[in-house]
């Protein structure tokens, strides 16, 4: 059997959405026939790096190069490495590496997914001219297939992507061992916020609409798992408006789609976003979302039924939207159409989806 040798590039390896997306996909059972290689730029922690070596996928870290020569060092690995496909995750490597691709003889297939409706600008600039060198773009969700970050895109395909059901599904199950681990009272109303501490996430609204919660229903408990470079001001706020008690922040957690099962609702409350993991993993432990109504959330969260979708940028709205998710009449019908949506959100097809479009694309290639 003729090997395919896959190269999955992408600048960072931290917990994130793309991240966690390519670290899911890579853990399945992958198809005889296909051999897998990660290069990633840089991580500020080993956990999704780990994860993958554990699963049999070879890793290059690329963190030991000064940073200024990362991106030749990049294009000089995947060179040497001489992969069939390319697929890259993140705008900077892609721009970086499509013309020499281009160059190289037999020429890899070359692929790009792209998982953000928009990017900065700077990276936005440089991939137009490069995006017509794609031999296929694949956006992770309908919204983003229609979005700029995809200009200039000969061919475009659109995949959900998943995360481990199975796994939430465990983690919902043992929740009160979740909680222990953590200090959380088992008889609080847990509001789970798992995101980067960073603009578009929009925690000065969080905690603003919590602020407004807490008056309403003490036993409201918001727990906050993440860090970046806000750190500093999220604390401030919390502090100045007296909520260190009710609002928790735990700061980077390990696994932290432990938490999100362990709650009783999701919460997000970003300017604007992707198709975001950890409303995957809400779903998929059963566990009711408040979001607000941006990028591809409205395409996982159907308003009153798995959760809860409210104006982007108002924290009333939102507060609203939470208390209307703390009545338990309302939690349950919420909880049960989470429950019933898991496997929607589950990664195995999206896993099979990608070997087969990797054997597929090769195979006509290899006749070309």
């Amino acid at each position: 059997m003729t090997t395919t040798r896959v190269c999955e590039v992408i600048k960072t390896l931290d917990v994130g959405g793309a991240e966690v997306l390519l670290v899911e996909r890579l853990r399945r059972e992958r198809r005889a026939g296909l051999e897998y290689t990660v290069v990633f730029m840089q991580a500020a922690t080993d956990e999704l790096c780990d994860a993958l070596r554990s699963a049999g996928v070879r890793v290059v870290d690329l963190r030991d190069c000064p940073r200024w020569l990362r991106y030749a060092r990049l294009i000089a690995v995947v060179r040497h490495l001489g992969p069939d496909v390319i697929n890259v995750h993140s705008p900077s490597p892609a721009a970086a590496l499509r013309p020499f691709v281009h160059l190289m003889r037999p020429r890899p297939l070359l692929i790009s997914t792209v998982h953000q409706v928009r990017y900065n600008s700077l990276a936005m600039l440089l991939n137009r001219p490069t995006r017509c060198l794609d031999d296929l773009v694949v956006a992770v969700s309908p919204q983003v297939a229609r979005a700029r970050s995809v200009k200039g895109a000969r061919r475009v395909l659109t995949r959900v992507h998943g995360i481990d059901a199975g796994r939430q599904g465990h983690w919902a199950r043992h929740a009160d061992q979740v909680r222990q681990e953590f200090g959380i009272p088992l008889d609080a109303f847990v509001l789970t916020c798992v995101a980067n501490l960073r603009p578009v996430k929009n925690h000065q609204l969080l905690i603003d609409a919590a602020s407004r919660v807490i008056a309403h229903r003490p036993d409201a408990l918001f727990v906050l798992a993440g860090d970046g470079p806000l750190r500093g001001q999220v604390l401030a706020d919390i502090d100045r408006r007296g909520l260190r008690d009710r609002v928790r922040f735990l700061g980077r957690v390990p696994q932290a789609s432990r938490l999100v099962a362990a709650s009783d609702v999701l919460v997000l409350s970003s300017h604007s976003e992707g198709l975001p993991v950890v409303v995957m993993e809400a779903i998929a432990a059963g566990v009711p979302v408040v979001s607000t109504a941006v990028g591809g959330v409205p395409e996982l969260v159907d308003d009153n039924r798995n959760g809860i979708l409210t104006r982007p940028g108002s924290p009333k709205a939102f507060a609203e939207g939470v208390l209307r998710a703390m009545r338990p009449e309302v939690h349950r019908v919420l909880a049960a159409g989470a429950r019933a949506d898991a496997a929607k959100v589950d990664v195995s097809e999206t896993a099979d989806w990608f070997d087969e479009l990797y054997a597929t694309m090769t195979a006509e290639a290899r006749r070309g």
